[in-house]
């Protein structure tokens, strides 16, 4: 086990780990830490935690130093010009008419790389628009392609459920749903009701996952046949939480059947 700290760079964005070193940080404290990327501004969201080594992607970068007020003015500038870069990055999409919507831009701290995020349908030529921008602000330019999670994820929105989405209000991670995990469920598998505004299956389903699959563990199959104490029948429907089967008894009728009877 390694001592690391939870770092994020934006309002319930993804968490990556830094090593503190000797630094005594607690939450939301900002911090300058180096990436990839090159150096960061972040916030720190998990205070000194350990974590097992396999958790640890690449080699694990280091916080530099506690933010001072120096660094979150050039934080603030930074967000400012890159809003300013957006603007200008979507006048030039719009004018030579490429099939690409710019979600957002973002400055590395020390201006080293000027970051759009882009969503399009398939694969885009943008070699053109990164040496426009490059001729306009001095800087590398990256173009990323997401995905139609991560644009729900920033827009934000209101879920069926009547709640504000989860991505956008404290997922940090979006990690994968399978269709699986409905079926697990006994959800009825109708897009209207397993997908999120986003198209793609709701990250909810993932919430009660477990609990299904540790439930299910013993039961039968719908349409298998199971003995009751009203005679032999076929198993109708499933209540995974309760272990309960709804069994079809040709001679008497529907029943109720707990899964400890059945066995």
């Amino acid at each position: 086990m390694i001592n690391v700290v939870g770092v994020t760079f934006k309002p319930h964005g993804q968490i990556y780990y830094f090593d503190p070193g000797k630094l005594n940080l607690k939450n939301n404290i900002t911090v300058i830490v180096e990436t990839e990327h090159g150096l960061q501004f972040g916030t720190v969201v998990n205070p000194k935690i350990e974590i097992s080594p396999s958790k640890i992607q690449g080699k694990l970068k280091s916080i530099i130093r506690i933010a001072n007020k120096n660094d979150y003015n050039r934080h603030r500038k930074n967000l400012k010009d890159a809003s300013l870069a957006l603007k200008k990055c979507r006048q030039i999409v719009e004018q030579d008419e490429l099939n690409m919507n710019i979600i957002d831009a973002s400055y590395t701290f020390d201006r080293d790389k000027l970051i759009f995020r882009f969503l399009a349908d398939g694969r885009i030529d943008f070699r053109e628009l990164a040496r426009e921008l490059a001729s306009i602000y001095k800087v590398r330019i990256e173009l990323r392609q997401i995905g139609i999670r991560d644009k729900a994820k920033e827009v934000g929105g209101y879920g069926p459920c009547g709640q504000k989405l989860c991505c956008a209000r404290f997922l940090n991670d979006l990690n994968t749903v399978s269709i699986n995990m409905a079926k697990n469920q006994n959800i009825a598998l109708n897009p209207s009701k397993i997908n999120g505004v986003c198209g793609r299956l709701m990250c909810c389903l993932k919430y009660e996952d477990e609990c299904y699959e540790k439930c299910r563990v013993g039961m039968k199959k719908i349409g298998d046949k199971i003995m009751t104490k009203h005679g032999e029948g076929t198993i109708a429907g499933l209540d995974i939480l309760r272990q309960k089967y709804k069994v079809n008894v040709p001679s008497y009728g529907i029943v109720e059947v707990d899964k400890n009877e059945s066995n």
